[in-house]
């Protein structure tokens, strides 16, 4: 018998804090076995005292480093029995600045963890995926993936690439009984939302201050739908259709606005 012993499972990187922590609460609550992943150990060991050491199999992992990942998988897999029903890719990080005084290090960082381990991540768990039916194969996106913001230019640029990705994988992957789907979160209340934008954030409207239990619910709601993108709050579903529209409007929008769009800024 297995540790999960036959319940569905969850795979979360960024399981320690903001929405990879409460999506590890959520599906906890609804009976799933959990596996909890990410660089906090305290935040693991914190998550496992409050949802069961039965519950969930936690441990901490750099997403960039592909073999950690795979003995990762690995450990889950004899936990579930082979069995992988939603894999959440959430680890992310956010470095902003103008995109010419960023240093490589920086630029390079943000796209080897908010891009390349997603990769990596599908990847590697695709046989899990394709052995379980009706699995998801989830990933955070972000509302930079509506219209690039500036300032986290390098961010959007991943956030875009991963929309993409879920949307030709929504393709590719049914021919094995696997679907895609990704969030696209606007403000939400996390660790990696500087102070001083959740100050400044408006109280209603679509870069409202969203708590990160929001995003946690779409990716619960995800796994019971055939819909590909999940707008968290939902009114940016609506942004991202006058985007499609009028990509310069929003352009222009931002430029009287002195090319500064913190609003927009988007967490974990």
């Amino acid at each position: 018998m297995t540790k999960a012993n036959g319940r569905k499972s969850i795979f979360i990187t960024g399981a320690a804090s903001g929405m990879g922590l409460e999506t590890a609460r959520l599906f906890a609550s609804e009976g799933w076995f959990v596996g909890g992943y990410d660089v906090n150990a305290a935040g693991l060991e914190a998550l496992k005292t409050e949802i069961g050491d039965e519950n969930c199999i936690v441990q901490t992992l750099d997403v960039t480093d592909r073999a950690a990942y795979s003995a990762a998988l690995d450990a889950f897999s004899q936990a579930t029995g082979g069995k992988l029903d939603l894999l959440f890719n959430n680890a992310g990080i956010g470095r902003g600045g103008p995109f010419i005084d960023q240093t490589w290090d920086d630029v390079m960082a943000v796209v080897n963890i908010n891009f390349v381990a997603v990769l990596s991540g599908i990847h590697l768990a695709a046989p899990l995926l394709k052995n379980t039916p009706n699995s998801l194969c989830f990933t955070t996106s972000s509302s930079s993936a509506i219209f690039g913001i500036p300032n986290i230019a390098v961010y959007s640029a991943t956030k875009h690439a991963v929309k993409g990705l879920t949307e030709a994988l929504s393709v590719e992957l049914r021919a094995h009984g696997v679907r895609a789907a990704d969030t696209l979160p606007g403000m939400i209340d996390t660790p990696i939302l500087p102070d001083e934008a959740k100050a400044n954030a408006p109280t209603e409207g679509m870069w409202r201050l969203t708590p990160p239990r929001e995003v946690a619910q779409a990716v619960w709601d995800a796994y019971h739908s055939d819909k590909i993108h999940w707008y968290v709050p939902t009114e940016l579903e609506a942004y991202d259709v006058m985007q499609t529209q009028s990509p310069e409007a929003i352009r222009d929008q931002m430029l009287s606005a002195g090319g500064l769009f913190s609003e927009g800024a988007d967490a974990k």
